[in-house]
């Protein structure tokens, strides 16, 4: 395959090998999300080799590569992908936890639509949104859109969307099987996209298991979760709870820009959606509670 397009979370991103790149494989986890339209928010060109950042290049983050093994954070590298900023335009460079010979660098800007993406080592074929690429790539298009990316669960349900937020261990799976056990609409149990469309803020799911079919719905409650002894509600005032819902939103915080449209983007949105603090028992009564508590 030398082209494809992509439509995750209502952006259109299309994918093109040029002339001397590889083959493109998309992962199995993207096939529900390839379409015909030829429109794009982005294209990505992709190429074979390696680009390396100039001498006057600016590093401006680093992500470790950090794993959790049975609820211990274990640091496997120091330098899992990093950002470097340019004139004109931004390098991020990403190794591969699945393919260690293989490197990827993206040129890119958060003003122009016309990406490149060089993978070295990358084969006859290659999935050129590889992991981390694929949440990377998402992550800066919610940063140009002024969306939000979370760490979330997110379930639909008698006309109500429930979105439960925490970091790894507080319970979002666990969520999502209970109410799915009940016939909700599960949206996602780990990472969501939030995006204000015509006023009302919607969650989309992201591709991340194998087949996964595009789901949206919208976001009616936001609760921030923990496991706890007893099933408890508390509502949170409107300027602590912009705070806390940051807390587990995915950003790079090194562009005021981009701070400052996020900041803007999560006031907004718990100025309009109530959030609360929710401690629940693990089994089917945190949903009679909080169907109740309705």
């Amino acid at each position: 395959m030398r082209s494809y397009n992509l439509n995750i979370a209502g952006y259109k991103i299309r994918l093109e090998s040029s002339e001397d790149g590889p083959d493109l494989a998309p992962s199995q986890r993207f096939r529900m999300n390839i379409v015909e339209a030829p429109e794009y928010d982005i294209r990505i060109r992709v190429h074979n080799g390696s680009l390396k950042p100039g001498e006057d290049a600016e590093r401006l983050f680093v992500a470790p590569y950090v794993v959790d093994i049975n609820g211990y954070k274990i640091t496997k590298s120091e330098n899992f992908w990093s950002v470097y900023k340019e004139t004109g335009h931004m390098l991020l460079i990403t190794n591969f936890p699945d393919s260690p010979s293989k490197k990827a660098t993206l040129r890119f800007s958060l003003d122009h639509r016309e990406w490149d993406l060089w993978i070295q080592n990358a084969g006859y074929e290659t999935d050129p949104l590889d992991y981390p690429l694929d949440g990377l790539v998402l992550y800066y298009l919610t940063a140009i859109n002024a969306d939000i990316m979370i760490h979330a669960s997110g379930v639909f349900y008698n006309g109500i969307g429930y979105l439960f937020s925490g970091v790894s261990g507080r319970g979002k799976t666990t969520m999502a099987k209970l109410w799915d056990n009940i016939g909700a609409q599960v949206i996602h149990d780990d990472r969501l996209i939030i995006r204000n469309t015509g006023g009302i803020f919607r969650m989309f799911n992201t591709p991340v298991y194998k087949n996964d079919t595009p789901r949206n719905a919208p976001v009616s409650r936001v609760y921030l979760i923990e496991h706890g002894d007893e099933n408890k509600i508390d509502t949170i005032r409107e300027a602590s709870s912009v705070s806390q819902v940051i807390a587990n939103c995915i950003q790079h915080n090194y562009s005021p820009d981009m701070i400052a449209r996020f900041l803007g983007s999560v006031s907004m949105m718990c100025s309009k959606i109530p959030v609360a603090n929710l401690t629940f028992k693990p089994d089917r009564s945190i949903i009679e509670y909080i169907l109740r508590y309705e």
